[in-house]
């Protein structure tokens, strides 16, 4: 592993505590007020939207049988209200509930010995012409290796609440991708939660809600921003250092 040059972590530092002034500037302008609502916007208007393309079959066209009104590849036969072209709403039901623990331990030894040794040569106790004793042992050698590895996790996350999601693009198979997007600010907290992905319309139940386990390419983030999340975070400085020091 290479260690950046001096400069290239001198220029990081400038640049990263540049930004982290400007980003200083905007919460000194705040001071004292609450944070303030993203405004509510086109999210496929949003910079670095990308529209989801996925694998599709070949597209069907739409026929009738003759004196029916049933549509060859339609997916239900009465008209309901849920959710199922752009610019509809759902209710996405957040019930996320994850608890994992794992435990393992590997281990291996070995032990080695090499012993080898001459007590004549062709009979005789002595190397000939030089008269020397024939020695006892050629080679000896030891070698002892051992490991001991040991690792678990133990994790515990729930989240459960619910948020309205708009339908942003229809997919030539039929499926939707949805985005949705809710803020919620008390006193000078604000917490934010969106959710996004692709979700087939047979999966909306009849209240036109949605649970969050049949979200395909599912994005669920809860965070926020305010008073309390200023506090739990580390001073920039202390950022810039984890990241450049070596050490």
């Amino acid at each position: 592993m290479s260690l950046r040059s001096p400069v290239s972590l001198a220029a990081a530092a400038l640049a990263a505590t540049a930004l982290s002034g400007c980003a200083y500037l905007d919460r000194l302008a705040t001071i004292g007020n609450t944070p303030k609502l993203t405004a509510v916007d086109n999210p496929t208007a949003a910079k670095g939207y990308k529209p989801v393309n996925m694998p599709m079959p070949e597209p069907l066209p739409a026929t009738y049988n003759p004196n029916s009104l049933w549509r060859n590849g339609s997916r239900a036969f009465f008209k309901d209200q849920r959710a199922h072209q752009i610019g509809d709403i759902l209710t996405i039901k957040v019930n996320i509930s994850d608890n994992a623990q794992f435990a393992n331990e590997t281990q291996r030894s070995r032990q080695n010995k090499e012993d080898s040794g001459i007590d004549n040569l062709f009979g005789l106790k002595k190397v000939p012409l030089v008269s020397t004793p024939v020695p006892g042992r050629l080679l000896t050698a030891d070698s002892t290796a051992s490991s001991d590895g040991k690792g678990s996790v133990n994790r515990t996350e729930a989240l459960k609440t619910n948020v309205a999601a708009v339908v942003t693009q229809l997919l030539p198979n039929g499926n939707l991708v949805i985005e949705g997007k809710q803020e919620v600010r008390v006193n000078f907290e604000l917490r934010e939660l969106i959710v996004a992905g692709i979700v087939r319309p047979e999966d909306i139940e009849n209240d036109n809600t949605l649970d969050s386990t049949k979200i395909a390419q599912a994005r669920i983030a809860y965070g926020g921003r305010g008073q309390i999340t200023d506090v739990q975070q580390p001073r920039w400085g202390q950022q810039i250092s984890d990241v450049i020091l070596p050490f």
